[in-house]
């Protein structure tokens, strides 16, 4: 379903017959993680904006849920603002007309406090909360999530 998605967002900026995927939902293996991947591709429909393309996709359905604007925007109410780079796009637009962006999921973003010397990090992550979810088990989803961005700066979760 969420490859799904990527697909129909991409194929509203894509010329007929492009759109592809390239792989499915296979697992990538890092230290602190197994992350499942799929990969879609499309050549951008002649006269189509890179730029709209981009925010046609981002943020990806399987971090909104779907219908994604509605969704978006009930989020940006419950969580009090933007999610800031968290759910959006990092890569590069290239001169050939190539373009390559990866969801940012688990990134730390450092901040300095206005007019002090400190500064905070965020650290975004969560789970899919769904009417059969388990407060708890959600919880340990979240901090498992935390625990290798976390442990690479030297910190830990605080505690509840």
């Amino acid at each position: 379903m969420i490859a799904d998605l990527v697909r129909n967002d991409l194929s509203r900026h894509s010329q007929a017959g492009t759109l592809r995927t390239e792989r499915l939902c296979a697992v990538e293996s890092y230290p602190t993680v197994h992350q499942m991947v799929s990969t879609i591709s499309a050549r951008l429909a002649p006269g189509a904006s890179r730029a709209a393309a981009v925010l046609a996709a981002f943020p990806p359905g399987s971090m909104t849920g779907a219908p994604k604007i509605s969704t978006m925007e009930i989020l940006r109410r419950l969580e009090g603002g933007s999610r800031g780079p968290y759910a959006g796009a990092a890569g590069y637009f290239g001169s050939d007309g190539s373009c390559d962006l990866s969801v940012l999921i688990r990134t730390a973003v450092l901040r300095r406090d206005p007019g002090s010397e400190s500064a905070s990090f965020h650290l975004g992550v969560g789970g899919a909360i769904t009417s059969d979810s388990v407060a708890e088990r959600e919880w340990d989803e979240v901090l498992v999530k935390a625990r290798g961005v976390l442990g690479a700066l030297g910190a830990s979760f605080p505690e509840r």
